[in-house]
C-alpha cells in the first residue's frame, strides 16, 4: 500500500525575518493590583540578546486648577485630532511637570517683616505714581523724612513773607515818602544829607562821626561762590541798601563765607533777618544776624 507522504515546504527569507521580529515584540501583562509589567528583549553592545523587564504602577492624582483652564481641556478637537477623545493624546502631546514660580523669597522672614517690606515697596510704586515734593526744601521725598526740618522754615511760607514785605515796599505811600526824602524821583542824595538824617549838615567829615551800624545785618553760611549782585539781589526787596560788603579771599577772590547788609531803615532789616534766617540758599542753610558794633 501507498503511503502518501507530506513534505514540510520551505519557509521564505520573509518568514525568518518576521519571526525575528515577533521575538523582539514586547510583551504587556497588568495584575490585579494595576501594575503594568512591559517585558523586551533587544540586544546589547556585543550582540547578545538581553531581557529588559518595566514596571509601571498607574496613580490618579486629583489637581485643582482654575476654572477656565478645566473648561478649555473640555473643548472639541478639531483637525486631525477631530473625534479624539478630550484631553491630551499621550501619542502625540508630552506633558511637562508643573513648575510654580515665585518671584521674591521669605525664606527665613517672619510675617511682620514681610508685612513691612510690602508697606514699603507700596510707598515706593506710590511715590513713582505721584510728584512727592517736600514742602520744606522742594526735595523728591517727604516733609517728615526732610533733614533739614529742624532748621529750615517751609520756603513756601518764606516766599509768601517775601511777597507781603514787597508789596508793603512797593506801596504807593512809602513810595511817595521815599521820593520827598531824596527830594526828586531821579536825584541821587547821600544818605547823611537826607532829610531827616541825624546829624545832617554842609561840611562834615566822616573822621567826626561814628557809623551806625544798628540796621546792618551779618550775612553767614554763605557758599564761595557767590557775588555781590547775589547779596542785592537777596535783600533788596525789604528796604532801601546803603552798603554791601562781601568779604572775599586776597589771593582767590572768592566769597570767604560770610558779608554784610546796611540798611537805612531798621525795621526794613528786622524784616529781612526775620525773613531770610534759616533759608536755603545754594544748598546752604544761611544765617542772618544783627552786626555787633565794635
Amino acid at each position: 500500500m501507498a503511503v502518501d507522504t507530506v513534505t514540510p515546504s520551505k519557509h521564505s527569507w520573509a518568514d525568518e525575518i518576521e519571526e525575528e521580529e515577533d521575538a523582539f515584540q514586547p510583551k504587556v501583562f497588568t495584575d490585579e493590583n494595576g501594575i503594568k509589567t512591559i517585558i523586551e528583549f533587544r540586544e546589547n553592545e556585543d550582540g547578545k540578546k538581553v531581557k529588559v523587564t518595566r514596571k509601571i504602577r498607574s496613580k490618579l492624582v486629583t489637581e485643582h486648577v482654575n476654572k477656565s483652564v478645566a473648561q478649555r481641556k473640555k473643548w472639541a478637537k478639531f483637525g486631525e485630532e477631530e473625534g479624539n477623545k478630550p484631553g491630551p493624546d499621550l501619542s502625540t502631546t508630552t506633558i511637562g511637570e508643573n513648575i510654580p514660580l515665585k518671584l521674591g523669597s521669605t525664606t527665613g522672614k517672619n510675617v511682620d517683616t514681610v508685612a513691612a517690606e510690602e508697606a514699603q515697596e507700596k510707598l515706593r510704586r506710590q511715590a513713582k505714581a505721584k510728584n512727592i515734593m517736600c514742602r520744606i526744601c522742594k526735595g523728591e521725598h517727604f516733609t517728615s523724612k526732610c533733614p533739614y526740618k529742624d532748621t529750615l522754615q517751609p520756603l513756601d511760607e518764606i516766599a509768601n513773607s517775601i511777597e507781603n514785605v514787597k508789596n508793603e515796599v512797593d506801596t504807593p505811600e512809602s513810595a511817595a515818602a521815599a521820593a520827598d526824602a531824596a527830594g526828586g524821583p531821579n536825584k541821587y542824595v547821600a544818605p547823611h544829607l537826607r532829610k531827616g538824617a541825624a546829624g545832617a549838615g554842609p561840611g562834615e567829615s566822616m573822621r567826626d562821626t561814628k557809623r551806625d551800624d544798628s540796621a546792618t545785618l551779618r550775612v553767614t553760611n554763605l557758599s564761595e561762590d557767590v557775588t555781590d549782585n547775589d547779596i542785592y539781589e537777596l535783600f533788596y526787596r525789604f528796604g532801601q541798601i546803603a552798603r554791601v560788603y562781601l568779604a572775599r579771599d586776597r589771593e582767590t577772590g572768592l566769597c570767604k563765607g560770610f558779608a554784610f547788609v546796611s540798611f537805612t531803615d531798621k525795621d526794613d532789616a528786622e524784616r529781612a533777618q526775620q525773613a531770610i534766617n534759616g533759608y536755603g540758599y545754594d544748598n546752604l542753610i544761611l544765617r542772618v544776624e544783627f552786626a555787633r558794633s565794635s
